[in-house]
């Protein structure tokens, strides 16, 4: 009878002590504080406040991983940590249930499990000043887990590390982590510290880590499962890498390659920075279908397996992206590992730098004249993907609370960002930016900064004011529309100015410097401009006989939408230098997308030119991409009908004159993907079912792979056979799995593929991201669209808890999978309807709402155009 009373009286006493924590909806102590501290997520008011109180944290955690991917995983930890006072209750994020917390001790005196809104509160009273451990005991959360029958990983970036564990869960509370996982026998782990030591007992292996470096939560890793592992010394790095893969000819070919490129990264970081690799150890892993391209999590980089194992069949542009994959995320361990953002504002600053690295890794280790052109295909035409769209943003943006940083990712600080930082590297120069640069990250090393820290150190060393070039290409949105008028007597050009005035009726100046080229039959006259107004006199240009046509931007320096030389798409050839080539590709494509200069048919028509003729094989990349993209979504189904087999047997013509096996893989590719007549359908069956490439064409399995699901779309006699048969040539497990799961959306039965689309409502039926994204390429792929778009307003309606609970880039990707190959009036209506009923819906997922249906609404625009024109042949 003790025992229950003393029970009764602990429970009333708990329960009294709830209620008067809680009373009005806040604790107690926060009765006059800012609300929004014990608001869910972690609030930038919350954030502020541990920081000046926490310091000194050093995670003991300890996990339990079962192969079976449906049972728990059960967690331990300790959480060390001093107080500068304990006069406040204390918020451990948590994003789940209290039923996921079994126990929790504070200063060895267990506590009562206190949640709300995705916090853990601690009591005043069990705290202490100085020197404070809290114990919990945990089921952990899979929100941020991947788990597959074989492996799983962790992935925390922005602030997904309190899904899984108990933890402050903001980037400048940095700490350290000592990690014991129990793992099945036969798999291994992995985490940021090195092995200590193994243990195996029975049917299970305990690996125990040292301790980690300093580190942000957010970098927090764990994985395991079953993998291969290679690794090599360099000097005295040692670099291994665990992985999966198991084609033997991309393992022959790319072993060695991945582990050199990684170490030659490395050691161009450790030249540039003037600083060794600051942590304890370096493995990779290669994971299937991994959400990202790659993850820095520090000494533990994830990266996407696919863009690392390559074959012989691999294009420039593959081997490209993987040099810069694997430059961009070992330049992290400096740029954002190493030197973190106190807050994830300023997160375009890791990923600024760690792009602006890889390009030089890329110039380093391929010494040649073509460092400009990579840096404009790389990052120009992604920048303006978004930067071209009423939800177009500025690079550095604010933020309330962590819980929509990732919404802040995406190509305005990937690709923008690093356009940018070259101008500040021009204006500052070459060398006093590196110095300024290794000034900052020697100031702040295993701390936080913010962007204006590195703008004082530039600004002192450069003696430049650099505010106003700051406040208008860092804190202001969008880009400017450049125009000009031309004056001209006897074919001489007597007058030329250029103006700039802001898209989407943005207002500003944004100064630059770039070049116009005025090109001839026999010569091309380049005229530097200096745009420091909202227009300028090109004085230079007066006395040029009048040319061929006018290039804008031709040394790619200058940012923005320029005119296009109705002219030019005639006289391309007059362009010896890639570099201008490029520049007209990207200037004439853009223009198109505005309604101007050409038609989609007259652009198409160019395009089969280009394709034919172009000799750069990253060019004749972008050109397939910037074809496939006017041809699916630009053209009226009708039209494309009408010439759709023209086209098909212009590009296959293209693909059998073409100089290489590489230009001849990316224009087959691109004949697959624009198929549309039985005759061409053939020949994809064809190839298919011989496994026989066309002459000179290098396919892989994927490719095969590719083309059943091309077929299937098609609706190509016996589809489902082909989808089977293919299933049953993978031998890939972790392959076979992915094409096991999406034969559902592939399938020609309209009630399978409307099952798999609303079983998207529920969250773990989105878990396996990137499966989930080509599930909806398939779903949506234009051929479908008139029945698929009955899917739009319930993506819509789901696309805040999709946010909620995916990575950082899931939305977007969801929205660009699901709107990518609309042009309809209907489904623009979907959208404005959608927006009109939600008027406060949260702006930053707004804008990305924006960023993904631009170009349905273009194309609505100029479809409607054609129609009512009647240009329809």
């Amino acid at each position: 009878m003790k025992k229950i009373c003393s029970f009764l009286y602990t429970k009333i006493f708990y329960c009294c002590f709830i209620t008067l924590l809680f009373a009005d909806c806040k604790p107690k102590h926060a009765a006059t504080a800012d609300a929004s501290l014990s608001d869910a997520g972690v609030s930038l008011s919350l954030a502020t406040k541990r920081k000046a109180l926490i310091s000194n944290i050093h995670y003991t955690v300890a996990v339990h991983i079962p192969a079976d991917a449906e049972e728990i995983i059960n967690g331990e930890e300790i959480i060390a940590f001093n107080l500068a006072s304990a006069d406040d209750s204390l918020l451990i994020d948590f994003k789940n249930d209290s039923s996921h917390i079994k126990l929790i001790k504070v200063n060895k005196k267990e506590a009562p499990v206190i949640m709300r809104n995705e916090h853990i509160f601690i009591p005043p009273n069990l705290l202490k000043k100085g020197s404070n451990h809290v114990q919990v005991k945990f089921i952990a959360g899979n929100e941020a887990l991947t788990r597959k029958p074989e492996f799983m990983y962790t992935l925390f970036v922005p602030e997904r590390a309190r899904t899984f564990m108990p933890c402050f869960d903001q980037p400048d509370l940095k700490a350290v982590f000592t990690v014991k996982a129990a793992v099945p026998s036969e798999w291994i782990a992995v985490s940021n510290g090195a092995v200590k030591n193994t243990n195996i007992s029975g049917n299970e292996k305990t690996y125990s880590f040292k301790t980690s470096d300093t580190i942000s939560t957010y970098l927090f890793s764990i994985v395991a499962g079953k993998f291969q592992a290679v690794a090599k010394k360099f000097d005295n790095r040692r670099i291994t890498l665990y992985y999966r893969e198991t084609d033997t000819a991309k393992l022959r070919y790319s072993l060695d390659t991945i582990l050199q490129l990684q170490y030659a990264a490395l050691q161009f970081m450790e030249k540039y920075t003037g600083i060794l690799y600051p942590f304890q150890k370096l493995d990779i892993i290669a994971l299937p279908d991994f959400q990202f391209g790659g993850m820095e999590h520090v000494g533990a980089i994830d990266y996407v397996a696919s863009s690392l194992f390559l074959d012989k069949s691999a294009t420039q542009s593959q081997r490209l992206g993987r040099l810069k994959l694997l430059s961009h995320e070992i330049a992290h361990a400096w740029f954002g590992d190493m030197v973190t953002m106190k807050w994830f504002n300023d997160v375009w600053m890791k990923e600024v730098f760690a792009n602006f690295m890889a390009d030089k890794v890329a110039d380093e280790l391929m010494p040649d004249d073509k460092s400009d052109f990579r840096f404009m295909l790389d990052h120009y035409p992604s920048a303006y993907s978004v930067d071209r769209t009423e939800g177009t943003h500025p690079i550095r943006q604010p933020l309330d609370n962590l819980n929509q940083a990732g919404l802040l990712y995406g190509p305005i600080i990937y690709d923008k960002a690093p356009i940018v930082l070259k101008q500040l590297e021009k204006l500052a120069g070459k060398d006093l930016f590196q110095k300024g640069a290794q000034e900052y990250l020697k100031t702040y090393a295993y701390k936080n900064a913010e962007w204006p820290d590195l703008i004082a150190i530039i600004n002192r060393l450069s003696n430049k004011d650099i505010t106003e070039w700051n406040d208008t290409w860092i804190n202001k949105a969008g880009r400017p529309v450049i125009s000009y008028t031309m004056g001209a007597a006897n074919d001489v050009i007597s007058k030329f100015n250029i103006a700039q005035t802001g898209e989407h009726n943005q207002r500003g100046l944004w100064n630059q410097q770039f070049a116009t080229a005025f090109v001839a039959e026999n010569n091309i006259k380049t005229v530097p401009v200096a745009l420091n107004d909202a227009s300028v006199t090109l004085k230079e240009a007066a006395g040029i006989q009048r040319p061929a046509f006018i290039l804008f931007n031709a040394s790619g320096e200058g940012y923005g939408l320029f005119p296009a030389d109705e002219n030019m798409p005639a006289n391309m050839r007059l362009l010896k230098d890639p570099l201008m080539r490029l520049s007209g590709y990207i200037n004439l494509y853009e223009n198109v997308l505005n309604g101007t200069v050409l038609t989609p048919q007259e652009f198409l028509e160019a395009g089969m030119k280009n394709l034919a003729t172009e000799k750069e094989e990253l060019s004749v990349n972008l050109l397939s991409g910037q074809f496939s993209s006017i041809y699916w979504q630009f053209l009226l189904p009708a039209e494309r009908d009408m010439i759709a087999a023209k086209t098909e047997t212009a590009i296959w013509q293209c693909m059998q004159q073409a100089d290489n096996a590489a230009k001849k893989r990316i224009l087959f590719l691109l004949y697959k993907n624009i198929a549309v007549t039985k005759p061409a359908a053939d020949v994809i069956f064809h190839i298919w079912k011989t496994q026989q490439a066309p002459q000179g064409v290098l396919l892989t399995p994927d490719d095969y792979t590719s083309m059943a699901a091309d077929l299937a779309i098609r609706q190509y006699p016996n589809a489902d056979t082909i989808l089977y048969r293919q299933l049953s040539r993978i031998t890939d497990a972790d392959r076979r799995a992915r094409f096991s799961y999406l034969l559902a959306p592939l399938s020609n039965n309209v009630s399978t593929r409307d099952s798999f689309f609303y079983s998207l409502s529920v969250k773990s039926n989105r878990m396996n991201e990137a499966w989930v994204l080509t599930a909806l390429s398939y779903l949506h792929h234009p051929l479908r669209a008139a029945y698929s778009e009955k899917y739009l307003p319930q993506t819509l309606e789901w696309l805040s808890d999709v946010q909620q609970t995916g990575s950082v880039f899931f939305a977007m990707r969801w929205l660009n999978a699901s709107f990518g190959s609309y042009q309809t009036q209907s489904a623009a209506d979907v959208v404005h309807a959608f927006l009109n009923e939600h008027p406060d819906y949260n702006p930053i997922l707004k804008r990305k709402i924006y960023q993904a249906t631009d170009m349905l609404f273009r194309a609505e625009k100029i479809t409607q155009h054609i129609e009512q024109a009647g240009k329809v042949r």
